[in-house]
Parts: structure tokens; C-alpha cells; sequence
């Protein structure tokens, strides 16, 4: 695979930029001294890194080229959501402040993208990814916020990233923006781009046309049906469960909030909400109840459902980030500083954390090519290696069409411990199977050179 071809400005530089990504992803770390693999590569990635040609932005455009074509045709959930990468306890310097406004932490923040499938719940690549850090003197909520535009406030990420999918996205057969309560803001609605929905969970229990207020809404409302929502783990311990709500939905006219600028916003806007509330929880757990604003219609239960169940997919993202750090690269632990080397390694490493979440949702089976994720020596490697680690039961036998994502799935797995039994691997399954596989795969293409004509 060849992410970077023809970017940067110079083929030798994006050839440098591969070679670092490729190291990342192989040896799933961020330390530039094991990425690198020799000494040579080690400089090789520290000058691309402090490379002015080379940015977050023109990454994050190279690794989404492949989820271009990846949507075509689809029904794509591109979920958007903010983490924030702090230092605690180290002082480096041209980072802003991040963690609680009380007792502010030197960090930044990233908010990505993601596309993923609606029907199989897959991620089909990256979509964007906005990286960046505060001024050292700004308190974490400004003084007179609300006399500024939304393109000079953080919270423009939201309408940015709607923005950003409509144009990445073209060939999908429908775009739908889905955000978290941070994303609640009448503006981004109000400017969503044409041919885009929004499916946000409300935060603010805003005024309606009618005089009432939007939490009240549902309370007229008929009962549509049930439906299983699945909760997901909120902790270490925690293996999630499976809530039955209550589905109600209709339509809802907001007014524009009072305070704030306008910039040229509608007085009033008519959304669709869809409540989902969890009547009779299990003892000792928080009802499960969101209030869902969408452009898409609701008009019956399947309707309403169908909603439900594409927010839930925002846990896609959270995996993600997941992978981005404590579970996975360990972003945090870099002794990259440098804000501009820094943010360039972080827009890479969310391309590999993307990488390793795609392998795991290939586990149960994916028509799409090995050659997504694994490049031709890896995918020889595989197919040498593939016999050795299956067993004599039918159980412990690939059951995938040989070269596609699904059976390279099945072998990084096997690689990072699992035995075919029990629960399905994981996300970190993946990363130590692949760490392995890697490392298999340089032998592989070490002992069997390719030929070249003489």
C-alpha cells in the first residue's frame, strides 16, 4: 500500500512518510527509535517530522483516499468526537493548557473522523482528523464566548467535520454526521452541508416555537415500540448489557437561542426527535435515555429504531481513540514534543489505531481485500504462515477466502493468542497479533526476496 504517493512536495519525502506510517503500524508504537528500525530510519523520521512540507492536515488528506473509495455505494455513519491528550507532569513547552480548568495540564486535542458501515457496523477508514492545542494564556472556557462567531470557537470542529464529509465522502450513497451532546449547537444544524444529515443526542433543553421546551416534547407522544439497545462496558469489569427502552419520536421547531451572534442564522429550525428511554433498569444502574435531534425522518417505529441503532454506532470513535492511546499506541507516553512534530506523529498514528479497528471487524468475515491493510510480502507471509496455525478441528481452521481482510484477520488473531474459543478477539488481541505478524513478515520477505529481471 501506498498512502503517500505523490504528497509532500517531493517523492523522496513521501516515500519517508510511508516508512515511518508503515513502522508505526507494524510495530504499534510511536517511539520514533523502534518505528524507525535502523538508525538511518530513525533520522529519516525525525526530518519528516520537523519537515515544514510535511503537516497533520496534508496526513490526515493521504490516509482518507482509501475511504474515499471504501464508501462508494454505501450507507456511511461518519461519527465525530473530541479526546484530549495530556502531559501531566511534564512541562514541555508551546503546549497549551488541557485537562480540568482548575488544574490545567500541558496537552492538546484531536477530533476525528470516522466512517463506518451501516449495515455491518464496519469502520471503513479514516475521514478527518483535527489536531491542535490552546494559547498558554487562554482559560479553558473564554471570557465573551458568546460574542464571537462559530468559526472563531472550538466548537466550529463539529460543523468543520460535517463539512469535511461531504466533501471526502462524495461517492456514498448517504452521509450521516453523528455527534455527541458537544455537538448540540443550533448553528451547526442550521449550516449542515447539502446532501448531509446530522443524528446528534440533545444537550440543551432548548425552547420550541410553540412555547414549550424540548424535553417536554415526547411527553404527547405515543408510544411507537421497544427495542434492545446495547450498552457498552463503562469501566474496567464492566462487560456492558442490554437495555429495553421505550421509542417515542415527532417533529419538534426549535428556536434560535437568544444569546450569541447570529451570523445570518434562522429564526427557527424543524428537526426530528427521537426519545429512547430505559423504563425499569437493573438495580443499581443509570437508565438509559437519549434524546436523539436528526434531520432524517422518524416517522414510524422502524424509523425511530433505525435511528437508535445509528447513534449507537458512535462507540466506533471511542474505540478508536482507545486504541489511539491507553489501549494501544500510548500516545501519552511520546517524548515527541515539539507541537508541529508532535501533532504530525499523532495524525499518523490515528491512521494506524484505524488500521488495527479494521482488522478487528474483519473477524467474523469481510469481502474486502488483505491488500487494504497488508501490503504483498505481508500477504505472502500470511499465506505461508496461515497452515502452521490452524488446528485439526474444523473449529481451528480459517474459514475465509484466502487473500481477503477476514482471513488476514483470522491470523493476526491466532498470532495474538486467540484459540478459536470463546469470545471473539479484540482490540488488543489485534495490536499483539499483529506485533507479531510483522515481525514474521520481515523475516518472511528477508528470506524470500523478490526476483527482479536481469
Amino acid at each position: 500500500m501506498d498512502e503517500f504517493a505523490g504528497a509532500f512536495g517531493d517523492r523522496r519525502r513521501s516515500a519517508a512518510v510511508q516508512r515511518l506510517f508503515d513502522g508505526i503500524v507494524d510495530r504499534q508504537s510511536v517511539v520514533i527509535r523502534k518505528v524507525g528500525g535502523t538508525r538511518g530510519g530513525e533520522l529519516s523520521a525525525h526530518r519528516v517530522l520537523s519537515s515544514a512540507e510535511v503537516t497533520p492536515q496534508g496526513t490526515v488528506a493521504c490516509l482518507c483516499r482509501g475511504t474515499a473509495v471504501a464508501v462508494a455505494g454505501r450507507r456511511v455513519v461518519a461519527v465525530q468526537d473530541t479526546t484530549e491528550v495530556n502531559f501531566a507532569g511534564r512541562a514541555w513547552r508551546g503546549l497549551g493548557p488541557a485537562g480540568r480548568a482548575q488544574t490545567p495540564v500541558p496537552g492538546f486535542f484531536v477530533h476525528a473522523m470516522v466512517a463506518v458501515d451501516s449495515e455491518s457496523d464496519a469502520v471503513l477508514g479514516l475521514v478527518d482528523a483535527q489536531i491542535w492545542t490552546r494559547p498558554a494564556e487562554t482559560a479553558e472556557v473564554p471570557t465573551g464566548r458568546r460574542q464571537r462567531l462559530l468559526a472563531e470557537k472550538e466548537s466550529h470542529r463539529w460543523l468543520k467535520g460535517a463539512q469535511t464529509a461531504a466533501t471526502r465522502l462524495p461517492s456514498a450513497r448517504e452521509i450521516i454526521v453523528v455527534g455527541d451532546r458537544d455537538s448540540d449547537i443550533f448553528a451547526v444544524f442550521a449550516r449542515r452541508p447539502p446532501g448531509v444529515h446530522l443524528l446528534v443526542r440533545a444537550a440543551q433543553n432548548r425552547a420550541l416555537a410553540d412555547g414549550g421546551l424540548l424535553f417536554s416534547a415526547p411527553e404527547s407522544w405515543p408510544l411507537l415500540g421497544r427495542q434492545v439497545v446495547r450498552v457498552p462496558p463503562r469501566g474496567p469489569g464492566d462487560r456492558g448489557r442490554d437495555a429495553m427502552v421505550e421509542l417515542r419520536a415527532g417533529q419538534v421547531r426549535m428556536r434560535r437561542p437568544r444569546n450569541g451572534l447570529r451570523d445570518g442564522d434562522p429564526a427557527e429550525l424543524s428537526l426530528t426527535m427521537v426519545e429512547a428511554v430505559e423504563p425499569d433498569p437493573p438495580a443499581g444502574a443509570s437508565p438509559l435515555h437519549w434524546r436523539l435531534l436528526t434531520t432524517l425522518e422518524a416517522a414510524d417505529e422502524a424509523m425511530a429504531a433505525d435511528a437508535v441503532r445509528l447513534y449507537r454506532l458512535r462507540w466506533r470513535i471511542e474505540q478508536t481513540f482507545r486504541m489511539l492511546k491507553t489501549h494501544g499506541l500510548q500516545l501519552e507516553d511520546t517524548q515527541t514534543a515539539e507541537p508541529h512534530r508532535l501533532f504530525n506523529l499523532t495524525a499518523l498514528a490515528i491512521g494506524s489505531a484505524v488500521r488495527i479497528i479494521q482488522l478487528v471487524d474483519a473477524r467474523d468475515g469481510s469481502a474486502r481485500p488483505a491488500s487494504d491493510v497488508a501490503d504483498p510480502h505481508q500477504i505472502a507471509a500470511a499465506a505461508a504462515l496461515c497452515p502452521r496455525l490452524e488446528g485439526a478441528t474444523q473449529r481451528q481452521r480459517n474459514p475465509h477466502p484466502t487473500g481477503s481482510l477476514a482471513w488476514l484477520s483470522w491470523i493476526v488473531a491466532r498470532l495474538g493468542g486467540w484459540n478459536c474459543y470463546y469470545k471473539p478477539p479484540g482490540p488488543k488481541t489485534m495490536r499483539d497479533g499483529w506485533l507479531r505478524f510483522a515481525a514474521i513478515a520481515e523475516g518472511f520477505q528477508l528470506a524470500h526476496p523478490p526476483k527482479h529481471d536481469v
